[in-house]
């Protein structure tokens, strides 16, 4: 995989949603009363800063990129060359959580978070690739799989 990246067709930064912060900060600041309270007001300011930002690495390290340019799909740490992939689908939320769930294929690859909804399924034309699809969760399907069938081998399907 190349390190230096084409024109970029598509590129989204999939991270936690703002009330995931809000409830994160509420807690710690629930932390700081209860610690505070208890032990000291120290105690409960360095006990809530802990939390925060031990909650905060998490989010961070959770987020993930997906991206799009001429030559690959990236999608966190994983890629694979648009010429490898077939059809492109955007599912709504329903048909995402079908094809999650009880229509999956225990061999896809998947990228999924809790929080988004929606997805994209990607076939996979690779004979030596043993998934048979990637479902990746995007905020923007339409967006994505436009992106994805701008490249001459890939066609879209109805989702």
């Amino acid at each position: 995989m190349p390190d230096n990246v084409g024109s970029v067709r598509y590129r989204e930064r999939l991270t936690v949603p703002i009330v995931w912060w809000v409830l994160s900060g509420l807690f710690a600041l629930s932390m700081l009363l209860a610690v505070g309270l208890y032990v000291g007001p120290v105690w409960g300011i360095c006990t809530a800063l802990i939390i925060f930002a031990a909650v905060t690495a998490i989010f961070v390290a959770a987020a993930i990129e997906v991206s799009v340019d001429q030559d690959w799909l990236r999608v966190g740490r994983a890629s694979i060359e648009l010429g490898y992939l077939g059809a492109a689908a955007a599912l709504d939320a329903e048909a995402a959580r079908r094809r999650q769930g009880p229509a999956a294929d225990a061999r896809a690859y998947l990228v999924l978070r809790s929080y988004i909804s929606t997805a994209v399924e990607v076939t996979v034309t690779d004979a030596d690739d043993p998934a048979p699809y990637w479902l990746v969760s995007t905020r923007r399907p339409r967006a994505l799989t436009a992106a994805l069938t701008a490249a001459p081998s890939i066609a879209p399907t109805a989702g």
